[in-house]
């Protein structure tokens, strides 16, 4: 079944429900649209991670192989 027939079978449904049945439908849609407020990122502090890497490799800086053909 696509999804137009999905809407056309639910459109038909609805056109013979009561006022009151209407009235619930649109409650339980409003509930289930309502969209979620947009979660706020907290402001970066400067220096935070300070002393959260303990230990970084002697090698760190040096050119790995896997990229030396790019490097030519």
């Amino acid at each position: 079944m696509s999804t137009a027939d999905i809407k056309l079978d639910i459109f038909r449904k609805i056109d013979n429900l009561p006022e009151q049945e209407l009235l619930k439908i649109n409650d339980l849609l409003q509930q289930y649209l309502v969209e979620e407020k947009p979660v706020t990122k907290k402001q970066r502090q400067f220096g935070s991670m300070k002393g959260l890497v303990i230990k970084m490799a002697d090698d760190f800086d040096a050119p790995m192989e896997d990229f030396k053909e790019y490097m030519q």
